[in-house]
């Protein structure tokens, strides 16, 4: 499997680039996630600009990514996602469960907002 990870403070990028999202790449990319959670990061952005098809077990690996960052009180988040692979996501009502955004600009905001909201909520207490 081919892709890159770029590690900053808060979040994680991880960018595909691979042309399917299949089960030839599906059990690597589980790998990386929890390999990834493992090591304490909880803010996880997954770049699938250059995925053009994804199946069933590419979605299993986004629930495991959506999952673990959950369960550590983080956020996943999705991008670059192209129009048949958005369908398909559409279609397995994953939209309803995983964040979702254009571009990694929006996805990077998204999780300095969500950090920001934390340490006021834990301030608060």
């Amino acid at each position: 499997m081919k892709f890159t990870v770029d590690k900053h403070e808060k979040y994680i990028l991880i960018k595909l680039n691979e042309g399917k999202l299949n089960s030839l790449v599906s059990p690597q990319l589980k790998s990386e996630l929890i390999l990834t959670n493992t090591e304490g990061q909880r803010n996880i952005i997954l770049d699938l600009s250059n995925v053009k098809y994804a199946d069933s077990s590419g979605l299993s690996s986004l629930l495991v990514g959506h999952r673990l960052c959950k369960n550590a009180e983080g956020v996943f988040i999705l991008t670059g996602i192209n129009e048949a692979v958005a369908r398909l996501i559409n279609i397995s009502q994953l939209d309803n469960v995983i964040t979702i955004v254009p571009k990694v600009d929006e996805a990077i905001d998204l999780i300095f907002m969500e950090e920001i909201e934390k340490e006021l909520k834990k301030e608060m207490k």
